[in-house]
């Protein structure tokens, strides 16, 4: 790289090798020094990966969205309602049910049904297994519509954008699953519908994969700690009356253990290997930990187990609140100022040709409804909206 004259009269020519830090020539270090080592990388967040256009998780709101607006459409309550007290009635077709038959400014529970909610008799008795998965699409209301897609922005986009569309796509349909299967095995009476399995199973893999990929985040405790406590708030106000539980700890459960499969990330040392110079940086043979290695096999045999077995109870009739006598208080929990107990609602059905009176016991109200579109299940839910409008 430069000469010099040597005092005896010889030119000495002194080579400088590329990988060489100029601090070795600078310091008089000889040839048989070491070479130094590169800047270590201390970038440990997630821009050492890859970024996904996120394109999966605002196509899911569009659609709920979408879905909704056409269950309001065939919901139709000027036509559909008792007396016509519809909510926002110059909203047309699209008005919403009165309030104390749906508080969350929605359809009724028959047009619910009838898109496809989850109703456990109609899966079981009437095999409709596509009720398991069509119920996380559809919401009660337009509060729970916005609640929901408003948590799967925030949660969803930023997940989407680590770890690609499949995964999430896959953790998102698979924990809505879940936390469905769960809550046809504790409630069988009534209706389900939303997306809160779902979401519920997005945060238990970011719980999952902040186990799982340990070694590449800087403020470990930090973050966990801040997700178990946001975690522990939303699963405490399932504990209120006619929130559904079930299908949150469902879709949690599932969510974790997939995130375990899902989720996981190569170990840092590995990243470095790959980012540094030949020869430089730690030496590391595996992509991954063996405890990594572990927790996917694991997850993965208890994940699919608990699904397959949860499918099988389901179709068998069981009612886990008959087999378990504190379950119910995941649930909801009593106190003086609500009860967890639904009331009991009569109702007397007379048919009179082709239609059938219902009439509501405990207030008197009655409507006529053609027969040959009321099955048992959906008298049941006109008996309520009775009852209860």
């Amino acid at each position: 790289m430069g000469g010099g004259r040597d005092p005896h009269g010889g030119n000495v020519e002194v080579n400088i090798h590329s990988h060489r830090d100029d601090s070795a020539v600078h310091n008089g270090h000889g040839r048989g020094s070491q070479p130094s080592n590169p800047p270590a990388i201390h970038d440990r967040d997630f821009r050492l990966f890859d970024r996904w256009f996120p394109w999966l998780v605002p196509t899911f709101v569009f659609a709920n969205i979408v879905l909704f607006i056409v269950t309001m459409y065939v919901n139709d309550c000027p036509k559909n309602s008792f007396n016509g007290s519809c909510v926002g009635s110059f909203l047309g077709r699209f008005s919403f049910q009165p309030l104390k038959e749906n508080p969350l400014f929605g359809p009724s529970a028959t047009t619910l049904a009838k898109m496809g909610a989850l109703v456990v008799d109609k899966v079981v008795v009437e095999h409709q297994v596509w009720r398991l998965l069509s119920c996380i699409w559809l919401h009660g209301g337009a509060i729970h519509v916005l609640a929901n897609m408003l948590s799967l922005v925030f949660i969803g986009v930023r997940l989407e954008q680590e770890f690609g569309f499949v995964r999430i796509g896959i953790l998102y349909v698979v924990s809505g699953f879940g936390g469905t299967l769960l809550s046809a095995l504790f409630i069988q009476s009534g209706i389900s519908v939303g997306a809160s399995g779902a979401l519920f199973g997005l945060l238990g893999g970011m719980l999952s994969e902040i186990l799982i990929n340990w070694t590449i985040y800087a403020n470990k405790l930090a973050a966990l700690l801040t997700l178990i406590v946001i975690v522990l708030i939303n699963l405490a106000v399932g504990i209120l009356p006619h929130v559904d539980n079930y299908a949150h700890l469902g879709g949690f459960g599932s969510g974790f253990l997939l995130g375990f499969v899902l989720l996981i990330r190569p170990q840092f040392k590995w990243i470095s290997q790959k980012r540094s110079p030949a020869g430089f940086g730690p030496s590391v043979k595996h992509k991954h930990k063996s405890y990594q290695y572990a927790l996917w096999v694991l997850s993965f045999v208890i994940l699919a187990a608990a699904l397959i077995g949860g499918c099988v109870l389901l179709f068998q009739g069981v009612n886990l609140n008959e087999r378990c006598s504190w379950c119910h208080f995941l649930s909801c929990v009593p106190t003086s100022k609500w009860s967890c107990q639904e009331p009991k609602l009569y109702c007397e059905t007379m048919e009179i040709g082709n239609q059938v009176n219902i009439t509501c016991m405990s207030n008197g109200r009655s409507d006529i409804y053609p027969l040959s579109s009321t099955s048992s299940s959906e008298m049941q839910q006109l008996c309520s909206q009775l009852c209860r409008g």
